[in-house]
Order: structure tokens, then C-alpha cells, then sequence
């Protein structure tokens, strides 16, 4: 039987609307006391002084990219998984764009059993070995890997797939990840799966009004003399998913929101009922097109970042609950992918093991967000778009955690992230805020 106690941890609940220090004891990967001092200590328990940690609900990651299959180069199960404990998400969900796609039920099977392999005894003794030697700095077992099947065959918005093989066998959801531009197809699949209740995540882009475009249209854009994409591509195909939403009752999750007229729609949308969530990605919340005079390839994104206006409109969102959480679209590319110009690097960048810390220091410590409103967005939230059940942090419950540490100064480089790809703005840069443990 293993014992810990963290001593004085401040503890950051989104279930139960907890913010207080406390002292926690867990037993076995269950917790088993919280209270304001624990003073009946066994004799064979780790005693961790906690003061200035952060203990809050496991971080639960919307929507992420994997390299494997297929792309290995960019990460493998086994470095997302680790990547995403580092950064103290203890749920990881892939989108099927891997090639091949996750489009049918026997490569679910074999990713989902890959996953379980991680998590076998021997596993879990060679992924002690790899962290970095600490009275803390560990994890109890790889995060659990949600899956999203696709929506049509080859993710390419032609064809439905199976949809009922992928529920059966364990799909956390279906999204393609893509835009689907066909509506007709688009009402038939919903309405198809609408007995299902399985999470449908859809992202609104209309790849025509896009064009070319490489940023956020507006006086940025100009400026720095790269192809704007409009607003427009994402609020018309954004208005014509809600029609169809109001249509058929099918509950869907809106992906990757990005501009001030969606938030707008959606919580027009909200009020009248409909059943949508929506997420938008971290990196949206901290910058926006002014950023991009860098030209720095990681910056291109997709949705591409917003002005400033939509900046202001995601973060009001987020607090507000009109955006329910912050996903994380961990995008890696190899080196040699993002060395060219910036309208050429494909869109993306990483994040899993830089987000918490990132968002914390930029808008907890800055008073933009309360600590409460910002885990709630990256873990409850997130859960509860997936229909996914979340537990408090409360004695008899299983220990899904993060201890986080807020004031942990560390360099954003190669022996410290474990994830293969380092396609990110932040590359080199000392960053504030490190987790130092998960239970998963």
C-alpha cells in the first residue's frame, strides 16, 4: 500500500467549485482525506511539502493530432501520451487525420490496445525511468487516449463511414477533423447518428471564402503583406451548421471558434436552446494577429489567430461559459516541415506540454481570468463536451490529478519536452509554471 500526503496544497475543484489549501492523502491511487490539517499520519507515508503547489482535477485535452500511424516522425503514441502527463492532462483525445485515418474499427482496436500495452507493469517502470529525478516529478500511468473516429471515409467529406462499427467498439465521438462542406451529407450524418448520442465535433470553415489565405483578414494583415482569410469563412459555414443543428436536434461540439461574430452566433444559439458546446484553442486566447509580425512559421495557424477584437470576444466567451472549454489541437511537425516560408509551413503547433503554464502566467497571474474559470475550461469543460463523467477532488473518489507548479521557471527545449516535434513560438524560451506530478 502506497500513502502520500501533500501537505498545505492549494486545491483548484471546478466540480465542486473548491479553491482553498488543504492538506490531501492518497492511498493507492484513491484520495482519502482532504482536510484543512491531517494530523494521523502513518508511519510509511511520503510526506510532500506542498506549499505554493497547485492541486487541481486532471486537464482533459478536447482534440489533438498524433503522428502515429503513420507519421512517427512527428510523435508516437507513446511521446503524445507522455507529452500530454507532463503538461498534467491526464485525457488525450486524437483526431483520426493519421494516415492511414482512423476510419474503421480495426485500427481503433489497435490503438486502443496499444494504449493499454503503455500501461502494463513494465511500461509503467520504464516511464518512471524517463522523468527526471524528483520528489515529485512522476506520473502514476499514460493518460487515457480518447479516440474520435472520422465521419467519412478518408476524411475527405465524401463518403459517411461505419459509424456504428466505430461506437461499438469504443469511439470517444466522430469528427473528421476537416471541414465538411457538403450539407447535404452533413444533414444525413447527423441525423444518423442522433440515436447514438456520441459526441459530433464539427469544424465551421468554408474552404472557398478562406481562399488562400494565411491570417485573419483586417489592417494586420496588410500590414505585414500576407493573404488574409476572412472572418466570413467561419461565421457563414458556422451559421449554416446551426440551422442545421436547429434542424435535426442533434447535439454537435463546434470546434476551434476563433472569432468575435461566432461567439455572438453561438451564444444566440445557446439561448434559444440549441444543443451545441464550443471550444476554442489555447493558443487563441493568449495571441493575435499583431503577433504574427515575426513572421515565426509556428504562428500559422488554422484557424489562423484572431485580431485583437476576437481576442478579447474568446477570452469573454471562455469566462462566461458561451465557450465551454480549451482544447488543446497539439499539431507536431518535424523540423524540416516548418523550415520554409511562412504561408508554406503547414498549419499548427504544439502545445500539450506548454498550455497550462502558458495560460496561467498570461491570464490567471495577470487577474484576465480567476484560477477556478481557467481549470474549469481546461478539465471539467472538456469532460463534459465529451459526455464524459468527472470527479471532484473528494475521499473515496479515484486520484485523476495535477499538481502544478506556478512558479517553476524552466527552458522550453529538447531534454525537456517529450514530445518528438518542436514546432513552437516559444521554442528556447524560459517559461513560468511546471507540472510536477499527474495521477491518471
Amino acid at each position: 500500500m502506497t500513502t502520500e500526503l501533500l501537505q498545505q496544497v492549494r486545491i483548484i475543484d471546478p466540480v465542486s467549485q473548491t479553491d482553498r489549501v488543504a492538506d490531501v492523502s492518497i492511498v493507492d491511487g484513491y484520495i482519502e482525506h482532504v482536510s484543512d490539517r491531517i494530523s494521523d499520519i502513518a508511519i510509511d507515508t511520503k510526506i510532500h511539502d506542498a506549499r505554493g503547489l497547485v492541486l487541481g482535477t486532471g486537464l482533459v485535452d478536447l482534440y489533438s493530432h498524433s503522428g502515429e500511424p503513420g507519421r512517427e516522425q512527428r510523435d508516437t503514441l507513446n511521446s503524445l501520451l507522455l507529452a500530454a502527463a507532463a503538461g498534467g492532462f491526464t485525457r488525450v483525445s486524437i483526431l483520426p487525420d493519421t494516415s492511414p485515418p482512423i476510419d474503421n474499427s480495426a485500427l481503433v482496436g489497435q490503438l486502443l490496445q496499444k494504449s493499454n500495452d503503455l500501461n502494463s507493469p513494465l511500461s509503467r517502470n520504464q516511464l518512471e525511468n524517463r522523468f527526471v529525478a524528483s520528489s515529485l516529478l512522476t506520473m502514476t500511468s499514460f493518460p487515457r487516449l480518447n479516440i474520435w473516429g472520422a465521419l467519412t471515409l478518408d476524411v475527405a467529406g465524401k463518403q459517411m463511414v461505419e459509424v456504428a462499427d466505430l461506437a461499438a467498439i469504443g469511439v470517444v465521438g466522430f469528427a473528421d477533423g476537416k471541414p465538411l462542406e457538403n450539407l447535404g451529407l452533413l444533414r444525413r450524418i447527423l441525423e444518423y447518428l442522433k440515436p447514438m448520442s456520441k459526441p459530433i465535433a464539427i469544424w465551421p470553415c468554408d474552404r472557398n471564402l478562406a481562399s488562400s489565405g494565411v491570417m485573419r483578414e483586417g489592417k494586420y494583415s496588410i500590414r505585414f503583406g500576407l493573404p488574409g482569410n476572412p472572418a466570413i469563412s467561419e461565421t457563414t459555414a458556422l451559421a449554416a451548421l446551426l440551422e442545421l443543428v436547429a434542424t435535426t436536434g442533434t447535439p454537435v461540439h463546434l470546434m476551434r471558434i476563433s472569432t468575435a461574430r461566432s461567439v455572438e452566433l453561438i451564444a444566440a444559439a445557446k439561448q434559444k436552446g440549441l444543443p451545441v458546446t464550443a471550444s476554442t484553442t489555447w493558443m487563441h486566447l493568449l495571441l493575435d494577429t499583431s503577433s504574427i509580425e515575426s513572421y515565426n512559421q509556428n504562428l500559422h495557424l488554422e484557424p489562423p489567430l484572431g485580431n485583437p477584437e476576437d481576442l478579447i470576444a474568446l477570452r469573454q466567451g471562455v469566462r462566461t461559459g458561451i465557450i465551454d472549454g480549451i482544447a488543446i489541437d497539439h499539431s507536431p511537425y518535424s523540423y524540416e516541415e516548418k523550415t520554409v516560408s511562412f504561408s508554406e509551413a503547414p498549419p499548427g503547433a504544439i502545445g500539450l506540454e506548454l498550455a497550462l503554464a502558458l495560460l496561467w502566467e498570461n491570464l490567471v497571474e495577470t487577474n484576465k481570468f480567476t484560477a477556478l474559470e481557467l481549470w474549469k475550461a481546461l478539465s471539467k469543460g472538456p469532460a463534459e463536451c465529451l459526455n464524459q463523467d468527472y470527479s471532484a477532488i473528494f475521499p473515496g473518489q479515484k486520484a485523476e490529478l495535477t499538481l502544478f507548479n506556478p512558479e517553476k521557471i524552466w527552458q522550453v527545449d529538447t531534454p525537456n519536452l517529450y514530445t518528438l516535434s518542436k514546432n513552437t513560438p516559444w521554442l528556447g524560451k524560459n517559461l513560468k509554471g511546471k507540472v510536477m506530478r499527474t495521477w491518471c
